[in-house]
C-alpha cells in the first residue's frame, strides 16, 4: 500500500475521468525473504475518488503499461471493494537505488475539472495532480521509498530482506527540467530548481513518466509493519469516545436502577399484598394489563422474521469485530474482512432461523415453512435488490466497483445454497422446541386501551429512545464513515469492540425503560412498538449521514449521490434491525421477569 506525501491543494483533469488517487502495494501477505538485487513486484490496485465514490481500474487512465498486463485473482471481499489488482512496469530491485528512470512517454488532449483540499495525513495511494489558479498540473514523477528489515542469518548465509514499509512521493516536474529522453534515462533537478508540469487541455501535451527508487534500512520488524497505520489515528479521541459512552451507560443504569429498585420493587410488593388490592391496583397500571401483555401482535410472521435476521446480523458483527480485534483479520489480507462478513452472515442463518422459529411458535404461528422462507428472503432480498439497482448504475459508469456478473451469481448461489437451507434447518428445530414460557395467561377478550398522552406517541418514543445509544457511539461513527467514504484507514477494532458492547448495553437499558413506561400507561401492544423504538438510534444515524454528506463530502453528481444514499439506506436498515433486535429481547426478558414476580388471581 502506498502513501501520499505531497499535500498541495490539488485537482486533476485527466482523460475525462474523475479520479483522485492511485493505490500501489507490494504483494505478499506472508513474509517474503529477498536477497540483494532480487526483483520486487509492485502492483496497482485501483483509482479512487472521494468526490465520485466510483473506483476505476488502474489502466482506465493511459498510464505506462508493461508488455503483458496480468490481473491478480481477487477474493470476494476485494471484488466487492472494487479492487482490480494488476502488475505495473516499475522495475525495482531489492536494496538497489535508482536515481531517475524513464517509465514511458505519453501524450494527452482531453481532461475534466474538479478541485479539493486535504489535510496532512497518510492515504491509500498518491494524488494524480493538483491545480493552482485554474492551471492543471500533473504528477509525472514518482519517488518510491521502500524500507526493508535485514533478517539475521547464520554467518555462512547471505543476508535476506523483508519489505516493511512502502511510500510514494509524487512530484510534478517540467519536461525540460527532467532532461529526459526515450532511452529510459533522466536527471532530476537539484533542490527546488524546477517548475511543475502544466497540462493544457486545449492542445496535445508531450509527457514523460519517470520514477526513482530509494531504499532505507528500518528497525521495524515484519510483525510490526502495520503499526504506522495504527498510530495515525488520535487514540485520545477514541478514548474520549469510550468515556463518553460509559457515561451514557451509567446514566441509563441510574434511571434503570431507580425504576427497578424503587418503583418496580414497590409495585411488586404492593401487588403481592392480599389486603386492599383494589386501591393498590389504581396506583400503577402495568399489572392491570397482565391478561393482554403476552397477546400475539399483528403480523407475527414478519416480526419473527425480522428478529431472526437481527440475530443473524448480531452474531455476524460480534464475531467479525472480535476476530478483527484479535488481529486474525490482518489488513495485509486484502478483502478478508468483507469476505469473512459475507460467509459468516450466510452460516449464521441457522441461529437466525432457530430464534425466529421459536418466537413464531410462541406467538401462536402455525405456517413454519412460510415463516422460514420469509426469514431467509425478506431482509437479504431487500439488500440484494438495492445493491442490484445500484450496481446497474455503477455498470453504466464502467467502474471497477461494479460487481461482475459471475460474482453476483456466486452470491446468489451462496444465498440459496447455504443461507436458505441453514435458515430452514434452524427454523425447523426452533419451531419444534417448546415455546417461551410466559408467566401469565392471556384473556380471550382484549382489554380496552386508554387514551395515551402525546409523549407516548411512537415517533416521539423513537426520538427519545434513540438519542442516548447514538450518543454512546457517534464519535466512533465518524471514523467509520471516513474509512468508508473518504478512503481513510480504520484498524482500531479494539475500540470498536468496546463501543459495540456499550451499544448493546445501552440499547437493552433504554428498551427496558421504554417498555416499562408503556405498560404503566396500560398500553399492552409493546411487541412491534418496542422493536421499532429500540432501533430509534438508526434514525439518528440517518440524520448524521445526511449531515456528513452535506458538510464533509464534495459529491455533486447524481449517481455518486445515489450510491451514497443507497448504501447509507442499507446501513441504516441493518443498524435498525440490529438495535431493534437487541432491545426487543431485553424488553421481552424484562416483561417476563416482572410478571413472574407478582401474584395473579
Amino acid at each position: 500500500m502506498a502513501t501520499a506525501m505531497d499535500w498541495l491543494p490539488w485537482s486533476l483533469l485527466l482523460f475525462s475521468l474523475m479520479c483522485e488517487t492511485s493505490a500501489f502495494y507490494v504483494p505478499g501477505v506472508a513474509p517474503i525473504n529477498f536477497h540483494q538485487n532480487d526483483p520486487v513486484e509492485i502492483k496497482a490496485v485501483k483509482l479512487t475518488s472521494s468526490r465520485t465514490q466510483l473506483p476505476y481500474e488502474y489502466y482506465s487512465l493511459p498510464f505506462c503499461q508493461p508488455s503483458k498486463i496480468t490481473y491478480k485473482a481477487e477474493n470476494l471481499g476485494e471484488v466487492l471493494r472494487g479492487d482490480r489488482i494488476v502488475n505495473t512496469p516499475f522495475q525495482v530491485l531489492m536494496n538497489s537505488e535508482k536515481k531517475c528512470e524513464v517509465l514511458c512517454s505519453q501524450s494527452n488532449r482531453d481532461s475534466d475539472d474538479k478541485k479539493k483540499e486535504k489535510d496532512v495525513q497518510f492515504e491509500h495511494g498518491y494524488r494524480l495532480g493538483f491545480t493552482d489558479v485554474n492551471k492543471i498540473y500533473l504528477h509525472n514523477h514518482l519517488s518510491f521509498i521502500l524500507y526493508y528489515h535485514r533478517e539475521d542469518m547464520e554467518e555462512d548465509q547471505e543476508h535476506t530482506y523483508r519489505v516493511v514499509r512502502f511510500e510514494v512521493i509524487p512530484q510534478s516536474i517540467r519536461l525540460e527540467d527532467l532532461k529526459a529522453d526515450e532511452k529510459s534515462s533522466c536527471t532530476l533537478p537539484e533542490g527546488t530548481n524546477s517548475s511543475p508540469q502544466e497540462i493544457d487541455p486545449t492542445k496535445e501535451n508531450q509527457l514523460y513518466f519517470t520514477y526513482s527508487v530509494h531504499w532505507e534500512e528500518s528497525d521495524i520488524k515484519w510483525a510490526s509493519r502495520w503499526d504506522t497505520y495504527l498510530t495515525m489515528s488520535d487514540v485520545q479521541i477514541h478514548w474520549f469516545s469510550i468515556i463518553n459512552s460509559v457515561v451514557v451507560v451509567f446514566f441509563l443504569s441510574g434511571i434503570l436502577s431507580m425504576i427497578i429498585i424503587r418503583t418496580l420493587r414497590k409495585d411488586i410488593a404492593n401487588y403481592n399484598k392480599e389486603d386492599d388490592i383494589e386501591d393498590t391496583m389504581e396506583e400503577s397500571g402495568w399489572k392491570l394489563v397482565h391478561g393482554d401483555v403476552f397477546r400475539p401482535p399483528q403480523y407475527p410472521m414478519i416480526l419473527s422474521s425480522q428478529l431472526g435476521s437481527g440475530i443473524q446480523l448480531f452474531c455476524m458483527i460480534l464475531i467479525v469485530i472480535f476476530v478483527a480485534m484479535l488481529g486474525m483479520l490482518s489488513p495485509s489480507s486484502r478483502g478478508a474482512l468483507m469476505t469473512t462478513a459475507c460467509f459468516l452472515f450466510m452460516f449464521m442463518g441457522v441461529f437466525g432461523g432457530f430464534s425466529a422459529g421459536r418466537l413464531y411458535r410462541t406467538l401462536k404461528g402455525h405456517r413454519w415453512k412460510k415463516g422460514a422462507f420469509c426469514t431467509a428472503t425478506l431482509y437479504p432480498g431487500v439488500v440484494f435488490g438495492i445493491c442490484f439497482v445500484l450496481n446497474c448504475f455503477i455498470w453504466g459508469k464502467h467502474s471497477s466497483g461494479a460487481v461482475p456478473f459471475p460474482t453476483m451469481v456466486a452470491l446468489l448461489c451462496m444465498w440459496f445454497g447455504i443461507s436458505l437451507p441453514l435458515v430452514y434447518l434452524g427454523y425447523y428445530f426452533g419451531f419444534r422446541k417448546q415455546p417461551y414460557d410466559n408467566p401469565v395467561r392471556t384473556n380471550q377478550i382484549p382489554r380496552q386501551i386508554p387514551e395515551q398522552r402525546w409523549y407516548m406517541n411512537r415517533f416521539v418514543g423513537i426520538l427519545m429512545a434513540g438519542i442516548l445509544p447514538f450518543g454512546a457511539m457517534f464519535i466512533e461513527l465518524f471514523f467509520i464513515f471516513s474509512a468508508i467514504w473518504e478512503n481513510q484507514f480504520y484498524y482500531l477494532f479494539g475500540f470498536l469492540f468496546l463501543v459495540f458492547i456499550i451499544l448493546v448495553v445501552s440499547c437493552s437499558q433504554i428498551s427496558i425503560v421504554m417498555v416499562y413506561f408503556q405498560l404503566c400507561a396500560e398500553d399492552y401492544r409493546w411487541w412491534w412498538r418496542n422493536f421499532l423504538v429500540s432501533g430509534g438510534s438508526a434514525f439518528y444515524v440517518l440524520v448524521y449521514a445526511i449531515f456528513y454528506f452535506v458538510n464533509k463530502l464534495d459529491i455533486v453528481e447524481f449517481i455518486p449521490s445515489l450510491l451514497y444514499f443507497g448504501y447509507t439506506a442499507l446501513m441504516v436498515l441493518s443498524f435498525w434491525l440490529l438495535t431493534g433486535t437487541i432491545g426487543f429481547y431485553a424488553a421481552y426478558m424484562f416483561v417476563r421477569k416482572i410478571y413472574a414476580a407478582v401474584k395473579i388471581d
